[in-house]
Order: C-alpha cells, then sequence, then structure tokens
C-alpha cells in the first residue's frame, strides 16, 4: 500500500505584531491639534485618528478627553514656553522691558503658520469650564512673574492695575496671532502698547533717582 502524506499549506501571512503605544508621542499629537483647533473643537474622534488607536485605548492610555488636554497643556508650558525671566534679567527701564515682552511674545505667536497664539491662552476660553480652569491654573504662574517685576519698579497702588495692562496686551497679541496677524504688525502695534508704559513707571523712578541724589 502506497502511503499518501498530506501536505497543509498555509495562506495566511505572518502576522505583523503592531508597535507598542508610545503615550509621550501620543501626547505631543494631541497636543499639536489642541493648539491648533481649541479643546472644544477637537472631538474624541478627532483624537483617535490622529493617535491611530481606538477610544478604549485612548481612556486607557490617558483617562479621558480632558485628562490628555491637561497633560498636553503641561507639555506646552514645558516645552513651547517664552523665557520670560531672562527678559525681565536686563537692567533697562521697566517700559523698555515690558515692550521687549510684548515684541518677544508677538514673534514667538506668529512663528508657526498653523500653531499661532498662546495654547494656555486661548484654552481659558474655552466652553468647557473643566478645561478653561485647568488652563487657568497652567497661567498663574507666569502672571506671577510678571507681578513680582512691576512690583519692583512701580508703586505698590499701581501694581494691579499696571499688571492688567500688561495680561490684557499679551492675551491680545495672542488672539490676533490666532486670528492671523503677522509678525510685522504685532511688533508695531506690542511698540505702540508699550509706550503706553512710559508714564506708569516715571514718578516711582523719579523719587527713587531723587533719592540716590540726596544720599
Amino acid at each position: 500500500m502506497t502511503s499518501i502524506k498530506k501536505t497543509v499549506r498555509s495562506t495566511d501571512a505572518p502576522r505583523q505584531r503592531r508597535p507598542a503605544f508610545d503615550r509621550e508621542k501620543g501626547i505631543e499629537i494631541a497636543q499639536n491639534l489642541f493648539h491648533e483647533r481649541g479643546y472644544d473643537a477637537v472631538s474624541v474622534a478627532d483624537l483617535t485618528a490622529a493617535l491611530n488607536i481606538n477610544p478604549p485605548s485612548l481612556y486607557a492610555a490617558y483617562g479621558s478627553k480632558l485628562a490628555l488636554f491637561e497633560r498636553a497643556l503641561v507639555r506646552y508650558t514645558e516645552t513651547d514656553f517664552l523665557a520670560i525671566d531672562e527678559i525681565f534679567a536686563s537692567n533697562r527701564p521697566p517700559a523698555e522691558v515690558l515692550t521687549d515682552l510684548f515684541r518677544a511674545t508677538a514673534r514667538h505667536y506668529t512663528r508657526e503658520t498653523a500653531l499661532r497664539g498662546c495654547m494656555v491662552t486661548e484654552a481659558m476660553r474655552a466652553d468647557d469650564e473643566k478645561a478653561a480652569a485647568a488652563a487657568t491654573a497652567l497661567a498663574a504662574p507666569a502672571i506671577d512673574v510678571i507681578r513680582g517685576y512691576i512690583a519692583r519698579h512701580a508703586a505698590p497702588k499701581d501694581v494691579e492695575r499696571i499688571l492688567d495692562y500688561v495680561i490684557l496686551t499679551l492675551r491680545g497679541i495672542s488672539s490676533y496671532a490666532c486670528m492671523g496677524a503677522t509678525t510685522a504688525k504685532l511688533v508695531d502695534c506690542a511698540g505702540i502698547a508699550g509706550r503706553a508704559l512710559n508714564g506708569e513707571f516715571a514718578p516711582l523712578a523719579s523719587k527713587r533717582s531723587a533719592v540716590k541724589k540726596a544720599v
């Protein structure tokens, strides 16, 4: 009797193992998406498509859309910040230093085509209250740095008033950058805004000068 050997042929190709999901890279991708569109305009479907994962995987990795947004905000403050401390290290008159801050901000917020303005500043206006609150909390340290600088150069009664003007100007620059204003236009506006500060610091500067002469 002839023995017949049965050959089993597999037509299936070897299954490729999917690379492990990189959570940190996912935060970077989400950051760019949130920065470009804003928190409210980015859906979970948008995030899963950009990250190439399904909703359960997104929730397993980050907890929620809001939690992912918060991590993206933190990453933004750590990697895309403006060096305020370096600007404030100058010994020039405070009005000039703050004008430098305005101009640096104008350049910083318009240096990219899609990712314009300040991600944190724009997120503070989100319709989602928790997202807005997260952005507001992250903005607080930078505001404190600016307040501290102003307090070293202005009369105590004027600190908060000048601070409000500075923050208003910075947020205005961010808003206009998001609307597509050019770097040149915003730098020019920054100079105009800065000149308005000359009179705010003049009285205290004159008083300190008089004290030095008396001594």
